[in-house]
């Protein structure tokens, strides 16, 4: 098994932009498209299957320890969103 960093080192950095495509990328190709790590890397960029594959990995995982109760869930606020800020002032 690689060590954590290798792993990080093999994954890289992904932008925002990389996410949402691979976020995309993952609803066009299912679980039973064949080559779909192939395709998702290829629709993603600059990310080669293993890579896109492992972010899958770490994504899943996420969900699980969240899921689970491990992880809390985050609090992310959305752009333009001032519902929760006008709650905190209240």
């Amino acid at each position: 098994m690689a060590s954590s960093s290798q792993r990080s080192k093999d994954s890289g950095t992904w932008t925002p932009k990389q996410n949402k495509q691979f976020e995309k990328a993952l609803a066009q190709y299912d679980k039973d498209t064949p080559d779909r790590w192939h395709n998702v890397a290829k629709a993603v960029g600059g990310k080669t299957a293993e890579e896109v594959k492992r972010h899958y990995e770490i994504l899943i995982e996420d969900l699980k320890n969240i899921e689970s109760g491990r992880i809390p869930i985050p609090n992310y606020r959305s752009t333009g969103d001032t519902s929760n800020a006008d709650k905190e002032e209240n």
